[in-house]
């Protein structure tokens, strides 16, 4: 009943099955899926979600339920017609948010390349961003202690260009396409050190933009650069009149202290 309600979920709301590869050599593709225990960890607050839910609707039922027994004949049936509909209701609440969970749990994709990555999750809001290499400018892994429990985290990934509204955007839980999360992944440490790998690997070929060699270009070939054979005659004219103006005044002394 499961893949039936997926296939149909997933065709009604136009979600594609995979997201396609990153820009990037074919052979250098990596992708990365949330582990089985981030789906467990999610199954577990929906059970909590669930439970508030079911007492929720319980007390409507056992309010409408008082109803019956105190309404005359003609309106119990109405009520005991709106009691059976919030239990269906309450069922089929339940049984979509879990259906809800288990796809976005199975949607997610994290895929990367030698040059850049595309991270893709949501099934309701789909939400799908591209970060090149390049442009990324740090790099964390955040893991809170549930997470621990479940031997799980969340890699958090920076880029250029979000300005200081970026916190503020995520405190509010909005959309930031500058920040990208692998969420629920067991192997966080392995994938942060493929992308330092490959971003040491692609400022060593010299691609991107890497704001602080271009900074550091022009002292560096200024400092090494021989000097002009002009520069190195004025240099030795000075030298010389300097020292004629010091034995020059190292005999007038001389004879001073004579005299």
């Amino acid at each position: 009943m499961y893949n039936l309600f997926k296939t149909w979920i997933l065709h009604i709301l136009k979600v594609p099955p995979e997201p396609e590869d990153p820009a990037g050599a074919e052979n250098s593709l990596r992708v990365f899926r949330a582990a089985p225990n981030y789906y467990k960890y999610k199954v577990y607050i929906w059970l909590i979600r669930s439970a508030f839910a079911a007492l929720f609707y319980g007390i409507l039922l056992v309010i409408l339920l008082v109803a019956i027994f105190s309404t005359p004949m003609g309106i119990n049936l109405l009520v005991a017609i709106a009691e059976l509909g919030l239990l269906c209701f309450a069922v089929a609440h339940i049984f979509v948010d879990y259906v809800i969970l288990r796809l976005d749990y199975e949607m997610r994709w994290y895929k990367v390349t030698d040059r850049s990555l595309r991270i893709r999750e949501g099934v309701l809001m789909v939400r799908e961003m591209t970060m090149t290499f390049a442009n990324i400018q740090n790099i964390a892994i955040s893991q809170g202690p549930i997470q621990r429990y479940f031997n799980i985290a969340d890699l958090k990934v920076e880029t250029a260009g979000g300005g200081g509204g970026m916190a503020q955007q995520e405190q509010q839980g909005l959309f930031n396409m500058h920040i990208g999360y692998f969420r629920g992944v067991d192997n966080a440490e392995e994938i942060r050190d493929l992308m330092l790998l490959r971003l040491r690997n692609l400022k060593g070929a010299g691609l991107g933009d890497f704001d602080d060699e271009e900074e550091d270009e022009p002292t560096i070939i200024f400092a090494d650069a021989p000097p002009r054979p002009s520069e190195l005659l004025d240099v030795v004219k000075a030298i010389r009149e300097e020292a004629r103006r010091l034995h020059v005044n190292a005999e007038t002394l001389a004879y001073q202290a004579e005299s």
